[in-house]
C-alpha cells in the first residue's frame, strides 16, 4: 500500500509554487522599463478581472452601495479604475530595486508636507492614518527614500515564504515592519520614542474586534487601533495618502492637516469618537480619489444585527456629525 503524503506536506509545496510564481512575476516586471512594466502589470490586473467574475460582482455591489445614483457606466467606469489602479500598483512595486533616493523625486511629490513636520516636531509620535488608496505600497517606501523611514504595522501574508519575499521589498527603503498580531507593544514603544507608523485601517475587521462606523451611509466594521493608539500615546494622526496625478504623470504623496481628537476623562468614548472622525475623514478622500481605492474589498461585510431598523446607526450619525469637516 503507498504511503499518503501528509497534508502538510502538500501545503508547503503548494506554498512553495504560489511563492515561486510571485517571483517570477516580480523579477519579470522588474527587468522591465517602467513604463512597460506598468502596462504589463495592467494588462495582467484586467485579464484576471476577467477570469474572477466574483471580484468583479463584488466592486459592482460596492460601488452600488456607495453611489446609488451614480448611472451604471459610470460605477463601470470606477470599477475598471480600481482594476487598473491594482496594475498601476503591481508595477511600481516591481520596479523598486531600481529606486533610490537621486531618482525618487521625478516619480514621487510631496503635497502638505509641512503638516507632517509640524506633527513630528512635536515629539509625540505621528501616526499615518493611511488606506488602500493609489499604490499604497509606494507611499512608505518613497517617504522612507526621502529621508523619512516608518514603522508599518502589517498583516502577515498567509503564505509565509510569499510574505517572507514580499517584506525584504518592502523594507529595502529603509522601512521596519510590524506585525498586528505579535508586535503591537514594539509599535507603543516607538510612537512614545517620537517615531513614526503607517497603519492602512481603511478595511473590514471582524466584529469582535472593530466597532461599526458610517462609511458611504452603510455601517462598516472599523478597527479602533488607530485612535486607541493615539489616546495611549498622545501621537498625532494625520491622514496621508499617495494617489495618481495623470496629468503630470507622477504620483503625489499627499499629507492632510492632523485630525482633531477628543480627549476627555471617557477613554471608551474618545475611541468610539475619534474613530468615527477618522473615517470620515478617509471617506471624504475617498470621494475625491473613487477610481482609486480598493472597490474589490468586501468592506461591508459584516453589519449590526438590527441595521435594517436603522435606529442603532442614528446614534453613530450624530457622533459621526461632530468629526473633521474639512476632510
Amino acid at each position: 500500500m503507498t504511503d499518503r503524503v501528509p497534508v502538510n506536506l502538500w501545503c508547503t509545496l503548494r506554498q512553495r509554487a504560489e511563492a515561486a510564481l510571485v517571483a517570477v512575476i516580480l523579477w519579470s516586471l522588474a527587468c522591465l522599463p517602467r513604463r512597460w512594466a506598468i502596462l504589463c502589470s495592467i494588462l495582467l490586473t484586467k485579464c484576471l478581472a476577467y477570469c474572477l467574475p466574483r471580484l468583479r460582482r463584488i466592486g459592482a455591489e460596492n460601488l452600488a452601495l456607495a453611489f446609488p445614483t451614480l448611472p451604471q457606466h459610470e460605477r463601470q467606469r470606477l470599477l475598471w479604475g480600481c482594476i487598473t489602479n491594482l496594475g498601476r500598483l503591481l508595477g511600481e512595486f516591481s520596479q523598486f530595486p531600481k529606486l533610490h533616493s537621486g531618482n525618487i523625486s521625478q516619480l514621487v511629490e510631496y503635497e502638505g508636507f509641512e503638516h507632517f513636520a509640524a506633527a513630528q516636531a512635536q515629539g509625540r509620535g505621528v501616526i499615518f492614518f493611511t488606506g488602500h488608496l493609489g499604490a499604497w505600497e509606494l507611499s512608505a517606501y518613497a517617504h522612507a527614500l526621502y529621508g523619512y523611514p516608518l514603522n508599518i504595522l502589517v498583516r502577515p501574508i498567509d503564505n509565509p515564504f510569499v510574505d517572507r519575499m514580499i517584506a525584504r521589498w518592502r523594507t529595502a527603503s529603509g522601512n521596519r515592519l510590524f506585525s498586528k498580531h505579535r508586535d503591537l507593544r514594539s509599535l507603543v514603544a516607538s510612537l512614545r520614542r517620537g517615531e513614526t507608523v503607517g497603519i492602512l485601517a481603511d478595511v473590514h475587521v471582524q466584529p469582535q474586534h472593530g466597532m461599526f462606523c458610517p462609511f458611504f451611509g452603510r455601517p462598516a466594521c472599523t478597527s479602533p487601533l488607530v485612535a486607541r493608539l493615539a489616546r495611549r500615546t498622545g501621537a498625532v494622526v494625520i491622514p496621508g495618502y499617495l494617489v495618481w496625478d495623470g496629468q503630470r504623470r507622477r504620483h503625489r504623496l499627499v499629507f492632510e492637516p492632523p485630525v482633531p481628537l477628543v480627549r476627555t476623562a471617557d477613554e471608551g468614548f474618545d475611541i468610539r469618537e475619534n474613530t468615527l472622525r477618522l473615517m470620515r475623514c478617509w471617506e471624504a478622500i475617498v470621494r475625491r480619489y473613487p477610481d482609486q481605492w480598493l472597490w474589490i474589498h468586501q468592506r461591508w461585510k459584516s453589519q449590526p444585527p438590527l441595521v435594517a431598523g436603522q435606529e442603532v446607526f442614528s446614534e453613530d450619525a450624530r457622533l459621526w456629525s461632530l468629526g473633521n469637516n474639512r476632510c
